[in-house]
């Protein structure tokens, strides 16, 4: 049995619109403690270069970013065993309170970031009456990431 890890809490305001769910923080991102931490992940990059904006080299300045675009973060796991930063090693997880982040924002859209977010999402969260989809991990892992896709889904999200 390994130690538990512990996520981040979810990063939005009342005005937040688009929540992005991940599925578990990885090594890099506890590291920095702030979601998508590893330099080599798409995440910043695609939405950023989405808005036409360079990605910010702080955490601060990536909260700010995401607050002006009003776009929540979270992970669909809060807490788990897991070695390393692969999804398959997550084990004995606790899974978020979506339902209640959603009370407490405008959030119309949720994108769920890669395979695992999805699964568990739709088997904890599959009543929810939000619009959502999943999209191709931003993880360096994924070799079929297509930034098309996600620039696709971030117009539908935003109504752009």
């Amino acid at each position: 049995m390994c130690e538990i890890k512990y996520g981040f809490e979810p990063f939005y305001d009342k005005e937040s619109k688009v929540l992005i769910l991940g599925s578990f923080p990885s090594v890099k991102s506890r590291q920095v403690e702030f979601y998508y931490g590893n330099d080599r992940n798409r995440f910043w990059n695609t939405v950023c270069g989405f808005f036409g904006e360079e990605t910010p080299k702080t955490v601060d300045g990536k909260k700010k970013f995401l607050l002006r675009r009003k776009i929540a973060l979270w992970d669909m796991v809060t807490q788990c065993e897991i070695v390393g930063s692969q999804d398959s090693k997550i084990k004995n997880f606790a899974v978020a309170d979506i339902k209640k982040l959603l009370q407490n924002s405008k959030i119309n859209y949720i994108i769920l970031n890669g395979g695992k977010a999805k699964e568990i999402f739709e088997k904890n969260f599959g009543d929810i009456t939000v619009v959502y989809e999943g999209l191709p991990s931003t993880s360096p892992a994924n070799v079929s990431f297509k930034k098309e896709v996600w620039n696709e889904a971030l117009t539908r999200a935003f109504n752009i």
